[in-house]
């Protein structure tokens, strides 16, 4: 018997014995089974949107996992795991990482701020510091001489 089936059959119970509506103790036992019979359309109203919602996730995650597949199967046609046995057997080509042999120089400024930046900056002499707006100037000096 589910739960609105049970607080129909405690409506037709109340509504059996003919209790007096009038008296304190009628109206308090009638109050109590139409919030009961409340009470269970509601929970069937919720049960009915939970199946509802459940069905909706299980359609999105089908559709998300033929998505991946797709995905996965793309993936398959420009690489073959045999063709990779080891980390080192990848081939970098077609990728732009920059110029690896320029090199980086960091300084700090006194705000903090830590700056990176390269020969062609070094060569101008100074930099902005992007938060505080102070200047920072540097000098280039040649050990060889």
């Amino acid at each position: 018997m589910t739960i609105s089936e049970k607080a129909a059959y405690l409506k037709g119970l109340m509504d059996g014995l003919n209790l007096d509506t009038t008296t304190a103790e009628g109206k308090m036992i009638e109050s109590i089974v139409n919030l009961l019979g409340d009470v269970s359309k509601k929970l069937t109203d919720v049960e009915d949107t939970t199946i509802a919602i459940s069905d909706e996730l299980d359609e999105i995650e089908e559709d998300l996992d033929a998505i991946e597949d797709f995905i996965m199967d793309e993936d398959d046609e420009y690489y073959d795991d045999d063709d990779f046995e080891d980390e080192e057997d990848f081939d970098d080509e077609g990728f732009d990482f920059g110029d690896e042999e320029t090199t980086i120089y960091e300084v700090e400024c006194a705000c903090g701020n830590i700056i990176d930046f390269d020969e062609e900056t070094l060569e101008k002499g100074s930099i902005i510091c992007d938060v505080c707006g102070e200047t920072l100037e540097f000098s280039i000096e040649d050990d060889e001489e």
